[in-house]
């Protein structure tokens, strides 16, 4: 096996285990909806992955995460449909942010620090809304309304984008100031 695909496997796993704690640790994440929301720091790894490695590394990483919510218990499930989309679906999608994964590159090599920063911002948003809307369409359909009299669309945009914007301008603040301060960390050795 070619040591770059051993890199590439090895920092996945890594990163997809890095994930999966931060996102279950309690002094790590503010876990206060009763249906399995929480505002955490968990996607950043699964951005790091897909900034380093593109969309294949971030697919992959957001996947696998998925996948391991549900095999540690750690996933609320309710109908198999809804765990597909709330967990293998949104957490992949997750992944997307990799789209932008060679321009940030070229923009740390070229040292354009506004122009890498921004694509970072783009594909965070990126990854954050195609997660938002997984469990936005999950709650419309398998959750409907929880509270009497509010449209099952309305609950399902409240209780999802309560948790899922604050996570992402927590990730994009974390990630600026790590790769503000370490840009190199972007570039693989390929």
């Amino acid at each position: 096996m070619k040591s770059g695909k051993t890199l590439f496997l090895i920092e996945v796993a890594v990163f997809t285990a890095l994930a999966l704690l931060l996102d279950i640790l309690p002094f790590l994440s503010f876990k206060v909806w009763a249906m399995g929301g929480s505002v955490s720091f968990a996607m950043i790894p699964v951005f790091v992955v897909a900034f380093r490695w593109g969309l294949k590394g971030g697919l992959l990483s957001g996947f696998l995460w998925g996948i391991l919510q549900v095999a540690t218990g750690t996933a609320y499930i309710l109908h198999p449909i809804q765990g597909l989309l709330d967990y293998l679906v949104a957490f992949t999608v997750i992944g997307f942010a990799g789209i932008f994964a060679r321009r940030i590159q070229q923009a740390v090599k070229e040292g354009h620090t506004k122009t890498y920063l921004s694509y970072i911002t783009a594909g965070a948003f990126i990854g954050s809304a195609l997660r938002f809307l997984a469990h936005y369409i999950a709650g419309i359909v398998f959750f409907g309304s929880a509270v009497e009299g509010q449209p099952a669309w309305l609950y399902s945009l409240l209780y999802n984008g309560s948790y899922m914007l604050p996570s992402f301008i927590l990730s994009t603040l974390i990630i600026f100031f790590l790769f503000h301060k370490q840009p190199r960390i972007l570039l693989r050795a390929s």
